[in-house]
């Protein structure tokens, strides 16, 4: 056998351990930024409520409108253009074309920042019409405007970096962003109901506007990276092969080709979430015959409040899916589906090994946790606990939906979010009228769930991952799980009968308290039983060792 024959299984192989060493580490990198992200993000939420007083939950609900619609048309003015850039990036960069790189880059910034100031000139312009009648709708979408002229930039600057592989600056931007925005929501905030006594419709404006401060924060800090990365990317240009001559037409081409499946997976939840906006209160009207002050309430449940905290764990599955695509795009470049199905199975299983405890975890402490960030309210909890088990379908979708562009069946991925859209349409109506609060959550839940079960068994026959495998190590990641939920659940249950249920800080001792027992009980069981060694790696071991665990 010739030493080249001899040496693929070993290339192979060398290239699977890359890629799930770039999959767990850029997980963390793009979890971590996200993680703590969205905590600060929620965390806001805190001194924010107390100043707005008695105008909490209208401001709650305004806030929430006004982003489900800003949401969108951060995807218009993106229209997946990050991700395609950062998938096709990687492919380039696989094959040693590393100028074609860079200039899909320029035009993907070109294309992006034009698509950003017309974005920006829809929505200031056509508030009055979206916000549907309500005239308090209108200076906060206008302030919303503002930040779309940053984004498009921000968004393409962070697929570049993923592009190859580095997610660190991606995540550290993310931080730097969110802080930034936090000080001036708070900053802001204090002085206008605490200081001068102002409206807190504008109260409200000022916190949308920060989007645009802590967009120019993430922006400064990734232009500096990439101005300190141009030498080397010079130098990476001048040794790559330079064999593939692609017009600036092609580039484009390709981006817009590339680009339009992403909307799948920066779009289905904030559309979900849209449809939700618009028919919630008319057919709440239709049954039940609220005020507006009511309609704010029951809107701002489940459609901001307990949609801010399961997006804290949602971002999980977000984070593994923006680090899967690129992975997935190098592997078939090299034509090597070992790693592809391989890659496949590493995914799924370490999102289930943190989807599942993170999810079945917030549910067992929904009720200090709702109260620490909302005040106590019983259906606040119900409606966190019951979008808690929701959280897990939706981080589903998300990472099958990247795993499917990934592997370029684009077409696809779109008809199989059109069926669970089918559903949740069609289910809404009578959801609502039967369930109240909890329907569109369940419409959801359906919707995705459907979705996510095409695309599964798409990628079993496609290309035929060790489906027993997933099953038997999420079975056992389950268990583990529900333990967890049990002991925690029961904790919270018990130390109910000595702590007051409406004191925040008795409340924030119960969840530290039951959070603490839940990741001390889930990480020993999965240390204990060698979970964690298979999708995480050798290092592992060493923890195991220093905590003196057989």
């Amino acid at each position: 056998m010739s030493e080249e024959k001899q040496s693929a299984p070993v290339q192979r192989q060398n290239a699977a351990n890359t890629d799930r060493k770039s999959l767990v580490v850029g997980s963390a990198w793009m979890t971590a930024g996200s993680i703590i992200s969205r905590v600060l993000g929620a965390i806001y939420v805190i001194p924010w409520g107390i100043w707005m007083g008695s105008h909490f939950h209208s401001a709650n609900a305004l806030f929430g409108r006004g982003y489900n619609i800003y949401s969108i048309f951060i995807i218009i003015s993106t229209v997946g253009i990050p991700g395609a850039i950062s998938k096709q990036i990687s492919h380039y960069n696989s094959l040693n074309e590393y100028g074609v790189s860079r200039r899909l880059f320029y035009q993907g910034l070109i294309l992006m920042s034009s698509m950003g100031f017309v974005a920006a000139a829809i929505l200031y312009f056509g508030a009055p019409i979206l916000g549907a009648g309500d005239p308090r709708m209108t200076p906060i979408l206008q302030s919303l405007s503002w930040p779309l002229i940053l984004i498009p930039p921000l968004s393409i600057l962070r697929g570049y970096f993923q592009g190859f592989s580095e997610m660190a600056p991606s995540a550290i931007s993310q931080l730097l962003e969110q802080v930034a925005r936090l000080v001036y929501i708070l900053g802001s905030t204090f002085v206008i109901m605490k200081m001068i006594g102002g409206n807190y419709v504008t109260a409200v404006a000022h916190s949308t506007f920060a989007a645009f401060i802590g967009a120019a924060v993430g922006l400064i800090y990734l232009v500096y990276l990439y101005m300190r990365q141009t030498p080397r990317m010079n130098e990476a240009i001048a040794q790559s092969d330079q064999n593939l001559s692609v017009s600036t037409r092609q580039i484009i081409t390709d981006i817009m080709r590339q680009a339009a499946p992403f909307i799948i997976l920066d779009a289905s939840v904030s559309l979900y979430q849209m449809f939700d906006q618009y028919t919630f209160n008319p057919f709440m009207d239709i049954f039940y015959k609220l005020t507006r002050a009511e309609n704010d309430y029951w809107y701002q449940l489940f459609g901001f409040n307990s949609n801010k905290l399961i997006m804290i764990i949602v971002s999980l599955a977000t984070s593994m899916a923006i680090t899967v695509v690129p992975i997935l795009s190098s592997a078939l470049a090299r034509r090597d589906m070992q790693s592809v199905r391989e890659q496949i199975n590493n995914t799924l299983e370490l999102f289930f090994f943190v989807m599942l405890p993170s999810s079945l975890g917030m549910a067992a402490v929904s009720q200090p946790l709702n109260t620490v960030f909302y005040r106590y309210d019983p259906w606040g909890t119900m409606v966190l606990q019951f979008n808690s088990y929701i959280a897990i379908i939706i981080g589903l979708f998300t990472v099958l939906a990247a795993i499917l562009q990934g592997v370029y069946l684009n077409k696809q991925a779109i008809r199989y979010l059109l069926y669970g859209a089918v559903f949740k349409i069609s289910l809404q109506y009578s959801f609502i009228y039967f369930f109240g609060v909890f329907g569109p959550l369940a419409t959801t839940a359906v919707g995705f769930f459907v979705s996510s079960v095409f695309m599964l068994a798409l990628l079993y026959r496609e290309f035929h991952f060790r489906m027993g495998d997933l099953i038997v190590h999420t079975t056992q990641i389950l268990v583990f799980s529900t333990i967890m939920f049990a002991v925690v659940y029961i904790a919270v249950y018990l130390m109910n009968f000595c702590f007051s249920s409406y004191d925040r800080v008795l409340a924030m001792v119960e969840l530290v308290v039951a959070a603490g027992a839940g990741a001390a009980i889930y990480g020993y069981l999965v240390l204990h039983f060698r979970v964690a060694d298979r999708l995480l790696g050798a290092r592992v071991a060493g923890i195991r060792r220093r905590l003196h665990m057989k």
